[in-house]
C-alpha cells in the first residue's frame, strides 16, 4: 500500500474516550520492548508516527493512528516483562482485553513476537483468547536481522511447532531492513477487504 498519510489521532485508556470506529482497525499486540512501534513506523514510511524506546513499558496507552484517512493502526500496550508496578501491569491487561472485545471495526490482529526469544505464556494466552473469539490474527517475527538467515529458519520453525501454526504463516520483519514489509501490508489489505 502506498502511505500518504499518517497521523497519531489520540491516546485513550477507557473505551468511552476512543475515538469513534467508523474506519476498518488492525490492532499490533506483543510482549513489552519487541519492536511494535518500529514495526508501525516502518509500515507507514514514518520515523516518530509511534514512539519508539528502549525501555520496556513505553506504550501504557492505547494509541490510535489514521492511515491514507481510510485505515486505523491501533497500537496497544505491550505485556510481559516491563518494569512497572503490578497495579498497572493489571491495568493494561483489562485495557487490551477491553479494546479487543468491544472494537466492532478490528478487522487483524497482528501478533508481534522476537525471532530470538520462545513465545512466552502471556503470548500463549493472548493467541487462545483471540483464537476463541474468531479474531483474526496475523503473526509477525521481528528482529530477524539479528540473525543468519539459516538461523532465522530453524527460529521460524521452533516458534511455528509451538503455537501450531505453519512456517510459512509467520512472515519474518526487520526494521532495519524492512524485510516483511510489503507480506504484512498484503495481511492487512486483505483481512480489510474481506469484510464489507
Amino acid at each position: 500500500m502506498k502511505v500518504i498519510s499518517a497521523e497519531f489521532i489520540k491516546s485513550a485508556v477507557d473505551p468511552f474516550y476512543y475515538p469513534d470506529d467508523s474506519l476498518p482497525e488492525v490492532a499490533f499486540v506483543g510482549r513489552s520492548n519487541v519492536g511494535k512501534s518500529s514495526l508501525i513506523n516502518t509500515l507507514v514510511n514514518r520515523k516518530k508516527l509511534a514512539k519508539t524506546s528502549n525501555t520496556p513499558g513505553r506504550t501504557q496507552l492505547v494509541n490510535f493512528f489514521v492511515i491514507n484517512k481510510n485505515l486505523s493502526f491501533v497500537d496497544l500496550p505491550g505485556y510481559g516483562y516491563a518494569k512497572v508496578p503490578i497495579s498497572v501491569k493489571k491495568g493494561w491487561k483489562a485495557m487490551v482485553e477491553g479494546y479487543l472485545e468491544r472494537r466492532k471495526s478490528l478487522r487483524l490482529v497482528v501478533i508481534i513476537l522476537d525471532i530470538r526469544r520462545d513465545p512466552s505464556a502471556d503470548d500463549d494466552l493472548l493467541i487462545q483468547w483471540l483464537s476463541d473469539n474468531d479474531i483474526k490474527i496475523v503473526f509477525v517475527l521481528t528482529k530477524v536481522d539479528k540473525f543468519s538467515r539459516s538461523r532465522v529458519n530453524i527460529s521460524r520453525r521452533k516458534i511455528g511447532e509451538h503455537l501450531q501454526v505453519p512456517y510459512d504463516e509467520l512472515i519474518p520483519f526487520s526494521a532495519r531492513t524492512r524485510q516483511g514489509k510489503d507480506e504484512i501490508w498484503r495481511a492487512i489489505e486483505d483481512a480489510c477487504s474481506s469484510v464489507s
